[in-house]
């Protein structure tokens, strides 16, 4: 019995060499694949198919035009430049002041792109000015007049009125301090016929700042006039009425700041053509 077990590996070593030779041999099969790739070609590029010679126009190359300047130029650029056209004629049919208007009470103007300066010197004093145009016309619509549903925009289009923010600096001759105040135009102030009853614009900070720096400090103290003594502010305001900024000057720094803010756009809007028609 025993010789008997002896005999089954030999026979079974046997056996499994003459299935090797009666089978060839085959790789395992891999059991992990590489993931498959995500297509990182556009789109569009499966769409153009092998030996087309047109591609599509998406994908096709924009080129120097015909006409040899070796420019890009578009049909939307031709568009583009022809609704500029149209634009700046309608602004300049519009433009009320063809020159800057003067300001009454011997103001001198000085204008640097949007930045303006009107300077006055009065008994030993230097009253100077400073306004910017930019970002200076508030909405054309409140919360509370936007056009009614089914009206025309264009017959309800109130006309653009420039109301920048300004800063008086008023300094005395021998000084090295400077008194600033800080104005602006109230929205529900502008427009207001009845100029006794109420000021057209508001002081809404004062500092003191020295006539030696080009840059105002903020470390040196402000006082704002939202919490300020009645009697302080008025007396303020009257300050800068006795050296010529009133009401009458707060009207017609509005029509010089309105006048510089259309002047400026249509320049820009000539620029812009210029920019887009260039070659």
């Amino acid at each position: 019995m025993l010789q008997l077990l002896r005999c089954v590996p030999r026979v079974l070593g046997t056996a499994v060499a003459g299935l090797c030779v009666a089978a060839p041999s085959q790789p395992l099969p891999r059991l992990l694949q590489p993931a498959s790739r995500l297509c990182a070609r556009p789109f569009g590029l499966l769409s153009v198919r092998a030996g087309s010679v047109q591609p599509p126009s998406l994908l096709r190359p924009r080129g120097p035009c015909a006409c040899g300047c070796g420019g890009l130029h578009t049909e939307g650029d031709k568009a583009f430049v022809e609704f500029l056209n149209d634009e700046i004629k309608e602004e300049k049919k519009i433009q009320k002041h063809k020159s800057l208007p003067k300001m009454s009470g011997g103001w001198e103007l000085e204008v640097n792109g949007t930045e303006a300066k009107l300077v006055r010197k009065v008994a030993g004093e230097k009253i100077t000015v400073t306004f910017n145009i930019n970002n200076s016309i508030p909405p054309p619509y409140g919360e509370e007049e936007q056009p009614s549903e089914g009206q025309k925009v264009e017959e309800q289009e109130p006309e653009l009125t420039s109301t920048p923010n300004f800063v008086v600096e008023v300094t005395k001759d021998g000084s090295k301090k400077a008194l600033v105040l800080d104005c602006h135009y109230p929205e529900d102030e502008i427009g207001q016929e009845d100029e006794a009853q109420s000021d057209i614009f508001s002081i809404k900070e004062v500092s003191f700042q020295s006539t030696d720096d080009s840059d105002w400090k903020d470390t040196n103290y402000t006082l704002n006039t939202d919490s300020l003594d009645w009697g302080l502010y008025d007396h303020l305001m009257d300050f800068l009425a006795d050296r010529g900024v009133d009401n009458t000057f707060a009207d017609e720094l509005v029509e010089l700041s309105t006048a510089l803010e259309h002047q400026e756009y249509i320049t820009f809007l000539e620029d812009l053509k210029g920019f887009v028609k260039s070659q």
